[in-house]
């Protein structure tokens, strides 16, 4: 095995491209996460750091980069690392709606006007002409999904985004505002131990033909080993997720360990093994992981070449059993705007 695996680490692996849903955009097959480079997981890269993460993915075929306002100073980092790219080879994601109080707390918004404010800045931080795809952050509950997206479809036909994303919306809100504009990609969070979406959000998004963006693949770093074989970052917010404290942890270090002796027969590591077992639900699924290590990085992309039976899919589905998993997936100040809240006022 040992031998496998460090063959595996002098292979280049190429990283196919693949159409994220019916509107023609195309990404690479795993996309690059970019929150974590500015914090919320762990400390802060500098900028000169995170853009060097950033060529170094865009060189290994990751060219789909997935950001928000709602990131610290991410689009700014982001902006960096552009500058030294080609534009029309990066597929830039960003999003817009969350809004951080000075005393930490959070709100929603999605009135048109905002919509508007938001993109310009997006737009100025990160040094562009148009964004390929922008999505609402979190539905704003009070406002008519319809009003959102007539501004986000306005902004479509300037030029000044590609193509319309939705995050963490209910299958109410997809479908109303699929009929105002197609929206090409709904943004949720599906890992091995997050798998809510699959009984009735996956088969939405491919009745209609919208792609499906995978965040938090590897939930939050735990199937990377994070809290369990390495310790949280003090600056993480993790500390208070409900999946990282006290009994639930401890619950989930014992599936995380079940887990890994399972990677080990496959020949790969935990975090490929998760990201592989994503990578099979389909084309129409992209996982975004992101890291600040370019180890990491290469890891994750050699997730493409783990090829798994429909037996293997079982069984790493009942060795991570949700059952069996610890805790909420949210943290606590974020779920009240989860998919399952998201239905807005009939217009």
């Amino acid at each position: 095995m040992e031998d496998k695996t460090e063959l595996q680490q002098q292979q280049t692996v190429p990283v196919p491209r693949v159409k994220l849903g019916t509107q023609g955009l195309e990404v690479s097959r795993l996309g690059f996460g970019c929150g974590g480079l500015s914090g919320i997981l762990n400390a802060p890269l500098t900028h000169d750091a995170a853009c060097s993460v950033l060529k170094e993915a865009f060189s290994k075929g990751v060219t789909f980069f997935d950001t928000a306002d709602a990131y610290n100073d991410n689009e700014i980092m982001i902006e960096k690392a552009l500058k030294q790219l080609p534009r029309s080879q990066v597929q830039l994601a960003t999003k817009f709606g969350i809004l951080k109080s000075a005393d930490g707390q959070f709100r929603v918004k999605g009135t048109p006007e905002y919509v508007r404010q938001c993109c310009e800045a997006s737009l100025g931080r990160l040094g562009v002409d148009y964004i390929d795809l922008y999505y609402q952050h979190r539905v704003d509950i009070n406002v008519p999904i319809e009003d959102t997206m007539g501004e986000l479809k306005k902004l479509v036909e300037e030029g000044k985004v590609k193509y319309i994303g939705l995050s963490e919306a209910s299958p109410d809100t997809i479908r109303r505002a699929h009929a105002v504009h197609p929206i090409t990609a709904i943004q949720m969070e599906y890992s091995l131990w997050s798998r809510e979406i699959e009984d009735e959000m996956i088969p939405l998004c491919r009745e209609l033909g919208i792609g499906i963006v995978a965040y938090s693949p590897l939930g939050h770093g735990f199937f990377g080993g994070k809290a369990v074989v390495e310790s949280l970052p003090t600056e993480s917010v993790l500390a208070v997720h409900p999946r990282f404290m006290g009994e639930n942890l401890e619950k989930n270090k014992l599936v995380y360990q079940k887990f890994a002796d399972l990677a080990a027969k496959h020949g790969c590591t935990p975090p490929q093994l998760a990201l592989a077992w994503l990578l099979q639900q389909g084309d129409d699924i992209v996982p975004i992981p992101g890291t600040t290590k370019v180890k990491n990085l290469e890891d994750n992309i050699r997730s493409i070449t783990v090829k798994l039976t429909p037996e293997d899919m079982k069984v790493i589905c009942d060795v991570v059993a949700v059952e069996e998993v610890g805790g909420e997936r949210e943290l606590p100040i974020l779920a009240e705007y989860s998919w399952r809240h998201a239905n807005t006022p009939r217009k």
